[in-house]
């Protein structure tokens, strides 16, 4: 999976039916997460157990889909991350089930270095 650092991921906070295709995931985007699903951001999906979960994205050439299963686990409840995009860092944490602080650190514009 190529990202940039600028991608976010936005998370579903209602769960999906894991049989939907790239084209069925593709249409919820915008109704669901309220997003452009060519915008080059991931959009997570997680099934009603939250044992599996699939993301899509625009890769520049065409739609893309990564599946995981978890074995004996289950992901955290998206709840108040949904609301608010992750960054890769974030995603990576809730997908190996750290806990996630939105504001872990906040951006900092320099204007010189001292």
């Amino acid at each position: 999976m190529l990202v940039n650092s600028n991608t976010c991921a936005w998370i579903c906070e209602h769960p999906v039916d894991m049989r939907k295709s790239i084209d069925a995931l593709a249409v919820l985007v915008e109704p669901l997460l309220n997003a452009n699903p060519l915008s080059g951001h991931l959009f997570v999906f997680l099934c009603r157990h939250r044992i599996r979960v699939k993301i899509l994205y625009w890769d520049r050439t065409g739609f893309a889909l990564w599946y995981k299963r978890l074995e004996g686990a289950r992901f955290a409840h998206p709840g108040e991350i949904a609301k608010a995009g992750l960054n890769m860092a974030q995603l990576s944490a809730w997908m190996e089930g750290m806990p996630i602080a939105q504001s872990c650190f906040k951006t900092v514009n320099a204007t010189r270095v001292s």
